[in-house]
């Protein structure tokens, strides 16, 4: 899932819930992969063993191995994040561009037109097929380690989870707001001071593939700062303090100031009228997730990347200046 964000909200995700059972007598001696594949028959064996040599896997309170026997009453605490679905998406050579990689993270930059991971009956061409490529381990891990998302048409930085434990760590930085994410978003007018939007965010009432501020939606928080002003329009930084469904383009309309390119939260017909015309024609929304900043889950020392700013929003500010 991480589309700036996308529908089930990348601050949000789900806490790994730990599933208990106990060994019954019919397992009695039997290798612990062996008894858990039984156990635990809604997922693969090889899911199960990454987990173990990951060290996730609990017998009566202590790490299990592989090949450990099991023996009747023992308990058996499995860390199962509850949404996963992905056993059946495949690997498929799709570029990556690695911005860092060590044991435990990877940190790419994402091109606009790559949809994250399958959805809606579409399993095919997307970053989570390509990570499984890239990195056949990725399968032990939860989506293939994408513990946050951007839209489809938003470029920019992305963490991956190369394990189940980076990747619960992950998971609760998300949650505890301490991951640091910003972007660069070209608005409709002129911004010349800076300013937060904290505005609720839910579905749309009437138009349900859209999202909107409304009165019982979610807690979202933008904090936006004007860079520069050009051709009517401003190049802002925007950090997300929360990380709602398409909250940077929602909260930008809310407030009079939607994104160049948005085919979704569009700016008038009136307005784009007064624009330059290759902000007019720029064929994606302008949002482009340039900085990111995180706690390693091993190290525990702050780390921080950032990248330039995607060539279609470099060639695009050239034209309007």
């Amino acid at each position: 899932m991480l589309d700036e964000e996308d529908p089930d909200d990348v601050g949000e995700a789900a806490e790994p819930v730990p599933l208990s059972r106990r060994i019954p007598g019919e397992l009695a001696g039997l290798r612990a992969d062996l008894a858990l594949g039984r156990l635990f028959p809604e997922y693969s064996r090889s899911r199960l063993q990454g987990w173990m040599r990951d060290g996730l896997v609990t017998l009566d309170g202590q790490p299990v191995a592989v090949r450990a026997k099991v023996w009747p009453g023992s308990e058996v605490l499995v860390p199962v994040p509850p949404d996963i679905d992905d056993e059946d998406i495949q690997p498929e050579a799709i570029p990556l561009e690695v911005v860092h990689q060590d044991e435990a993270l990877l940190v790419l930059h994402k091109p606009a037109g790559l949809v994250v991971h399958p959805g809606n009956g579409n399993r095919s061409g997307t970053l989570q097929n390509g990570l499984l490529h890239f990195e056949p381990a990725l399968a032990r891990v939860p989506r293939a380690g994408i513990v946050h998302r951007l839209d489809k048409d938003t470029s920019g930085l992305m963490v991956v989870a190369r394990t189940l434990s980076a990747h619960i760590d992950l998971v609760r930085q998300l949650q505890a707001r301490t991951v640091r994410r910003h972007y660069a978003a070209l608005v409709s007018g002129v911004l010349d001071t800076a300013g937060t939007v904290e505005a609720a965010i839910g579905r749309h009432p009437t138009q349900r593939t859209r999202m909107a501020v409304v009165v019982d939606g979610r807690h979202a928080v933008t904090h936006y700062t004007p860079l520069r002003s050009i051709g009517g329009l401003t190049l802002v930084e925007c950090r997300l303090e929360t990380g709602r469904t398409h909250q940077i383009r929602v909260h930008m309309q809310h407030i009079g100031h939607p994104l160049a390119g948005d085919p979704v939260y569009q700016a008038s017909a009136a307005v784009q009228r007064s624009w330059p015309e290759a902000a007019r024609s720029f064929p994606r929304q302008a949002l482009h997730a340039f900085r990111l900043g995180l706690i390693h889950p091993v190290s525990g020392a702050a780390l921080e990347w950032q990248i330039p700013l995607a060539a279609d929003l470099q060639v695009l500010l050239g034209q309007l200046a």
